[in-house]
């Protein structure tokens, strides 16, 4: 044993120094190592530049994405400070690049009072961590420059004259490989960054430059949040945009600290597009926090207790949940306070009490008032959270009774009626054959190899899956047993039926889901209706290539001792061209009255039946043609069949 190794003394305790304090812990600072610090360091230098802006300094913020990695950050403000302090007898870019927890926002003052960028940290920590960073400012006359490698200052510090009257900071920096994992921010995050603090910062305009990609945007919202939720609502709200505002003074505990808070909010309730979104002191509140309490808090209160007074609970009946009323509602909070508690540095939750308070206090009272002086769309709103939850309380139950159909513990062979399984266990062997009734079943599972083709019989024309709601279609017991035999589930994604989804495409059981009908009206509409049942429940298998259409022969052509099937009618001229004695031909029979030996030639041998892949090009365009044969678009089915109905008209003479 080495003792050395396994000393633990006094001599054993040491402090990180200087630039190794961020560099060789980078996640105490930035919450990660990995590309979310990385990315979060971009926006500590940010953060600096809308302070500014938002205090009346700069209206223009400017940030370049280079291929080399390195970002650039220009903003049109006083310029960061960067000379002689006295007070603190040193240079302030010593202060303010080479030191955690010094900056110019602690002071009590207006300045600075609802700041982004609070603790010192930031400005420092990004220099720290990178590469290199390059720092040029002009202020009071002068132009002054910086350049620093791996957390050192390279060169000193220059300062010029400068004659010109424009102000404001350059940073040109790129991220240390050697601090985070992953240095590649994606173009994505900065459009993601920069709309949202042109959200919130209205009258801010903000530029981006990719010179990887030679994208160039521009985000800027003249009234802020109220812009944003006309964008998101994209006019399909069912109520008006509410706007909200207010500000008071409170403390988080007695012994506390007074500070000032205010906020401002816009809501509407809409079907089609929902959203909660929280931002304080500019910052995207990701995880939420107060506000986000507050208004669950408040909106919860006030749309339950109108429930109540109006007596429109049924007997019985649970309370409302905010899931009911979140399913149908945006709504953006856009709050500020000369005190803020972050949740930690990356500023994604805040846990002010006071705010909590206030803003639910605020929404309690006005909501009501809004209600009185609004019926029709309080009518409106209380109707739907009432729809939606009975429509989550339908699908928790359907959801219970789903699962339990579909994982009874019993082999599959005893759970579904007639299934006909085969022989091996391998996956990447075994084919479905789906096909059309009792009498098909029986020649077809004389026809086929029982080694790894097993035979399903769907029992008549299974139910419209376009058509019917969730709860029906898992009452169907054609359904029911056609997932059990599939196996992998279903994939479900509207809001009140996501739970339902198990989908997990290795669960599958078979390597080949084929469609085996006759080649009659009849047997392509069944065809049809199943393919529907599994673009609906499990689309993954159309997309991943799974599900194939087996041809039936239409003609059976009969020459001395041989025999030919046509699949079409220009196969069948093809083969009579080349025919020179007596022929007969039979219109194929429907395949519960074929020969096995038939069967296994035309339908179910890999060597010679014809299969036909099922692969939706266009997802989209498939859901419209979809939807609008088997949907509820009734005008626009029957306008179709006028424009396009005499397209089929010879086939249907052929069958």
């Amino acid at each position: 044993m080495n003792n050395k190794e396994n000393t633990y003394d006094n001599n054993s305790i040491k402090s990180l120094k200087g630039a190794d304090r961020v560099r060789l812990r980078p996640s105490v600072i930035f919450g990660s190592d990995g590309i979310v610090g990385c990315q979060h360091s971009v926006f500590e230098i940010l953060s600096n530049a809308i302070d500014e802006a938002r205090h009346g300094f700069g209206e223009t913020i400017e940030v370049y994405r280079y291929k080399d990695k390195s970002i650039k950050i220009v903003d049109h403000a006083r310029g960061i400070p960067v000379d002689y302090n006295e007070k603190e007898k040193k240079y302030n870019w010593e202060l303010l690049f080479c030191e955690l927890y010094a900056g110019g926002k602690y002071d009590d003052d207006d300045n600075y009072s609802f700041s982004l960028g609070l603790n010192g940290l930031g400005l420092c920590a990004t220099q720290y961590s990178s590469e290199f960073m390059d720092v040029t400012v002009k202020r009071d006359g002068y132009i002054y420059t910086l350049h620093f490698e791996k957390g050192e200052n390279i060169g000193n510090f220059h300062k010029e004259t400068y004659d010109k009257e424009d102000t404001g900071t350059t940073i040109v920096w790129r991220p240390d490989r050697d601090v985070f994992t992953d240095i590649d921010i994606p173009f994505e995050y900065f459009a993601d960054v920069l709309k949202r603090q042109a959200v919130a910062n209205k009258n801010i305009l903000f530029k981006l430059y990719d010179e990887e990609s030679e994208q160039e945007l521009e985000f800027f919202y003249e009234r802020g949040i109220s812009d944003y939720i006309e964008e998101i609502s994209l006019e399909k709200n069912f109520t008006d945009i509410v706007y909200f505002q207010n500000e008071s003074f409170g403390k988080d505990r007695e012994d506390k600290p007074e500070y000032k808070v205010k906020f401002e909010m816009v809501f509407c309730f809409n079907n089609e597009v929902t959203l909660t979104e929280y931002y304080h002191n500019s910052s995207f509140l990701e995880y939420g926090g107060s506000p986000d309490k507050a208004v669950k808090s408040g909106f919860l209160y006030a749309i339950d207790n109108y429930i109540k007074q109006n007596n429109l609970y049924k007997k019985n009946e649970k309370k409302i949940t905010f899931q009911d009323i979140e399913d149908s509602l945006i709504i953006i909070v856009n709050s500020f306070s000369t005190i803020t508690s972050y949740e930690n540095q990356t500023k994604k939750s805040i846990t002010n009490k006071f705010i909590q308070e206030t803003i639910t206090d605020f929404l309690k009272t006005n909501l009501e008032i809004y209600f009185i002086e609004n019926k029709s769309d309080v009518e409106k709103i209380v109707n739907q959270v009432l729809v939606n939850k009975r429509s989550r309380e339908t699908a928790e139950n359907t959801r219970i009774n789903i699962r339990k159909k579909l994982t009874n513990t019993n082999t599959i062979t005893n759970r579904v009626e007639k299934f006909v399984d085969c022989r091996t266990k391998d996956t990447d062997k075994r084919e479905l054959y789906i096909v059309e009734g009792d009498s098909a079943l029986g020649s077809c599972k004389l026809g086929r190899d029982s080694d790894f083709q097993a035979i399903m019989p769907v029992r008549g024309k299974i139910l419209n899956c376009l058509k019917a709601d969730y709860n029906k279609i898992f009452q169907n017991d054609i359904i029911l047993d056609l997932l059990r035999v599939l196996g992998c589930g279903v994939e479900i994604s509207t809001k009140h039926n996501k739970d339902l989804s198990t989908f997990n495409l290795n669960d599958l059981r078979w390597r080949r889901v084929i469609i085996c009908t006759d080649a009659d009206v009849d047997g392509f509409q069944i065809r049809t209706l199943i393919l529907t049942m599994l673009y609906r429940l499990v689309p993954t298998l159309i997309k991943e290539g799974k599900v194939f259409i087996a041809e039936s022969p239409l003609y059976e052509i009969t020459a001395g001792t041989k025999t030919y099937f046509a699949y079409s009618e220009i196969e069948k001229s093809k083969i009579l061209n080349k025919i020179k004695t007596k022929y007969t031909i039979q219109r194929s029979k429907g395949l519960g009255e074929n020969e096995p030996d038939m069967m296994w030639q035309t339908t179910m041998n890999p060597e010679t039946r014809k299969l036909i892949q099922v692969v939706p090009e266009d997802v989209e365009e498939t859901q419209k043609v979809f939807d609008l044969l088997l949907g509820n678009d009734l005008s626009g089915r029957k306008q179709y069949i006028v424009d396009s109905g005499h397209e089929y008209l010879d086939s249907l003479d052929v069958l």
